[in-house]
């Protein structure tokens, strides 16, 4: 059985390739349950959190197991551990045990770049990014991949982690424009795209900023009582989902306004594996509001860390 670490994956992972196994994955077979996330703590403002997500296709068996533990940063720790185990499908055997944290910083940014490439406008020219934080580098890289951006904007409340994300960024992207800007209604209405990546438990923006043609990404709140974007966003825009089960399991941003009267579960257009099992360009005109909400899938960690283990065998 191989252990393939952090550097590891850092080592072999790429956008290009990532995006197109996931695509395959998403439109093949696969068994996927619900995700189990279990609280540790009673008490209302601690989030701790515990988390086992099955999958596996005709390929590969895996399971990811993460603790989620907020308040880590302020001791120095990560507030995020995790590993994936991969089993042979054929016969069982145990294959590797991957670091699902690098992981799943990959394949949650590839996720939310391959539903853009279907649901942003093709010509999208400024990207609008919430959050500085260690996923913040891996949605621009992941979207800058699909978009020919000349824009990114980072709305964080961190001026000094904002800007080293965008000093790494400029030296990988030198011909796109970065900036650390403060969220109003002239920004938001100058997004193609945005992308929310927070631990934000109240809306980022006001829904009634977005310029028509906007594609709405949300992929940092997996609370039910919390969300991103408010009800307006939801209501004006075509929605899509990584998982039905898990979000409407999981999200505020749907659970709320589905709450409010104002929306309901026939309202959400697709998931990903209809979008990638169709693999076309899914906006219907350059006005529509599109939306999609990911709270992560096990399939998705399934597909990464299998395409990790096969790279490291590769340059082995």
């Amino acid at each position: 059985m191989k252990i393939v670490s952090a550097e590891h994956v850092q080592q072999v992972m790429a956008y290009p390739p990532l995006l197109k196994a996931l695509q395959k994955g998403f439109a093949g077979e696969a068994g996927t349950p619900r995700r189990n996330v279990y609280s540790l703590d009673t008490m209302p403002d601690n989030h701790d959190a515990f988390a086992v997500l099955p999958a596996w296709n005709d390929d590969v068996i895996g399971v990811k197991a993460f603790t989620y533990f907020p308040e880590n940063e302020q001791q120095g720790r990560a507030s995020l551990y995790s590993k994936i185990m991969l089993f042979s499908r054929q016969y069982g055997e145990p294959l590797a045990l991957v670091d699902g944290t690098e992981v799943t910083l990959w394949r949650t940014s590839a996720v939310s770049a391959l539903a853009a490439d279907y649901l942003a406008k093709k010509d999208a020219q400024h990207l609008v990014l919430f959050g500085s934080g260690k996923l913040a580098p891996f949605m621009a890289r992941a979207h800058l991949a699909v978009r020919d951006y000349k824009k990114v904007s980072i709305v964080a409340r961190n001026s000094e982690k904002a800007q080293r994300v965008i000093e790494s960024l400029r030296e990988q992207f030198p011909e796109c424009e970065f900036s650390h800007e403060a969220v109003n209604e002239a920004l938001i209405a100058s997004a193609d795209t945005i992308c929310c990546a927070t631990g934000s438990h109240t809306p980022l923006f006001e829904g009634h900023w977005l310029s028509t043609g906007t594609h709405v990404d949300l992929i940092g709140n997996h609370h039910r009582d919390a969300r991103e974007c408010d009800s307006q966003t939801v209501t004006r825009a075509k929605v899509f989902v990584d998982s039905r089960e898990n979000v409407l399991n999981e999200a505020g941003e749907l659970l709320i306004p589905m709450s409010e009267g104002v929306f309901s579960e026939s309202d959400v257009l697709g998931e990903l594996k209809d979008l990638a099992r169709d693999n076309t360009f899914a906006r219907a005109n350059n006005t529509d509001i599109t939306l999609f909400k990911s709270v992560g899938t096990a399939l998705s960690d399934l597909i990464a860390a299998k395409l990790a283990y096969d790279e490291i065998g590769h340059v082995a």
